[in-house]
């Protein structure tokens, strides 16, 4: 039985409108090699200059993660001859990166099902200028130039971790928080966040063994399965008496394993020394405080407070918080629905929270998927519109299924769900009279039903029911669903002398 260690580097793409060290637009899916300069290319001759709004969302990451911010923090040029970096060296951070010595704390349940709760160190987290891109097509490699110089945040940890599931883990926890942050877009697909694996495995209290680093894996699942895979390969390895060899590996996801890609380097490889061009950073006062302003209350903190706070289930608050745009909307709805009524008449929070988590969860999920939208930040329902068709089917205004269709007018129609129930007459009739008028026509029109019911004795009660059912539906169907269906119940029990309702 072997002690395995698994640290990660996670590489997240900062949302800087240009690039790290230059002026170049810095987004996703342009025409290839039309967001480069002489700066991002290496031109001799050129300077560059450091992007502040990347150095501060690198500390705002820094900051949630719990890390130091230096006194003084400064770049180094990282020697290496990639095909995808033009100036072979990139700028990086090695002596003193922006964040220094932090953690982060993990608690829920893996792939597999099994709870985790664990610390996870945070070795730093460094900025640097990204590579560019390779794409390979039978015998032919092309490179795109826009990708190489975007502002790129590497986050390290210590080897804590054991499993691929906490590591799988991690990253789906890590992803969460920059989103929520707003500084990465966390689109794994796209690259903007991307890990390495290193992981090695050894007798129990014996130590780090040889080192394996499993590259660019660009999702959360990949990470899982890489490493897994990577712990068995080097248990055979070490139970057949050979050695591990420290190398850089690949995951085929075609054939779930890994593959040799080259040599692991050392960081003396790399032959380090302080870029000549940039200026040591040093953060003032005026800096730090405008990271401590940017932080957020992260996930983990606001679904304890949600389940506190509004009674939430664990697993209601868990979907709701997944999303930053869900939680401030779910938290502005139920602040609506409480204040739309006088105090006197007012909902619980307590209760409206219950029925907005519903709605959210069931019936705008379905729509939202229905539309091809990603959350609720796109949707065209407003908290405050939500609120208002919550609160007129907390009084009985509207029934569940009128309910319903209003929420789809109100998103096809971009209109306010009172509006809409006033313009299709849609509020529920709750006036004894008028139901019993209708139920008086309906069981002249049933009345071979009606007789049965009242033929039927007590040991017949689920056809009993039925009937009832059937009836009461009748009613509903004759005023277009508005009637209340428990008021068309009664009334219909005591037109025909019989107790029914089910």
């Amino acid at each position: 039985m072997y002690q395995s260690f698994i640290g990660l580097e996670v590489h997240i793409h900062l949302l800087t409108k240009t690039k790290v060290f230059c002026r170049c637009r810095s987004a996703f899916g342009d025409e290839p090699n039309t967001n480069v300069c002489p700066v991002c290319m290496g031109y001799p001759g050129v300077l560059p200059t450091l992007n502040l709004e990347a150095m501060r969302m690198g500390c705002i990451v820094a900051r949630a993660l719990n890390c130091t911010i230096p006194e003084r923090t400064w770049f180094e040029r990282k020697q290496y001859f990639y095909p995808d970096m033009t100036k072979n060296y990139q700028i990086s951070q090695f002596a003193s990166p922006l964040g220094q010595r932090g953690c982060l704390e993990l608690e829920g349940s893996g792939a597999d099902g099994k709870p985790i709760k664990k610390k996870v160190r945070i070795k730093e987290c460094h900025l640097e200028e990204d590579a560019g891109k390779m794409i390979h097509t039978g015998t032919v490699s092309l490179l795109d130039y826009n990708r190489a110089g975007v502002s790129l945040l590497e986050i390290v940890t210590e080897p804590d971790m054991e499993t691929g599931e906490e590591a799988e883990f991690f990253i789906q926890q890590l992803r969460r928080m920059v989103r929520y942050l707003g500084v990465c877009d966390g689109n794994m697909e796209e690259g903007s966040l991307r890990a390495d694996a290193n992981v090695s495995i050894n007798l129990p209290g014996q130590g780090l063994g040889k080192k394996v680093e499993i590259k660019n894996l660009n999702s959360s699942r990949f990470v899982r399965l890489g490493l897994n895979y990577e712990i068995r390969r080097q248990a055979e390895i070490l139970d057949g008496g050979r050695t591990v060899v420290q190398e850089t590996r690949l995951w085929n996801e075609n054939r779930d394993e890994t593959a040799p890609m080259r040599q692991k380097e050392n960081a003396q490889d790399y032959r380090y020394f302080p870029e000549p061009d940039l200026p040591v950073f040093c953060p003032d006062p005026a800096f730090l405080a405008s990271v401590d302003k940017a932080l957020v209350e992260l996930p983990p903190a606001r679904l304890k407070r949600l389940m506190a706070e509004y009674a939430l289930t664990e697993e209601q608050a868990g979907l709701i918080c997944d999303e930053k745009t869900s939680a401030d909307y779910f938290e502005a709805a139920v602040r609506a629905a409480v204040a739309a009524l006088p105090p006197e008449k007012a909902l619980s929070q307590k209760d409206a929270a219950d029925r907005i988590a519903k709605w959210i969860l069931s019936d705008i999920k379905h729509l939202l998927h229905k539309e091809g939208l990603a959350g609720l930040d796109s949707f065209t329902l407003s908290p405050s519109r939500l609120a208002s068709l919550v609160v007129m089917q907390a009084q009985g205004r509207l029934t569940g299924k009128l309910a319903k269709q209003t929420l789809e007018r109100a998103v096809v129609e971009d209109k306010d769900p009172e509006l809409i129930v006033r313009e299709h007459h849609w509020e529920q009739i709750t006036d004894p009279v008028l139901i019993a008028e209708t139920a008086r026509k309906v069981l002249a029109q049933e009345g071979a039903t009606a007789g049965e019911l009242q033929g039927l004795g007590n040991e017949d009660e689920k056809r009993r029911k039925t009937l009832f059912a059937y009836l009461v539906g009748k009613v509903l169907a004759a005023t277009g669903g508005r009637a209340d269906p428990k008021t068309a119940g009664e009334e219909i029990e005591k037109l025909l002398g019989t107790t029914a309702q089910p």
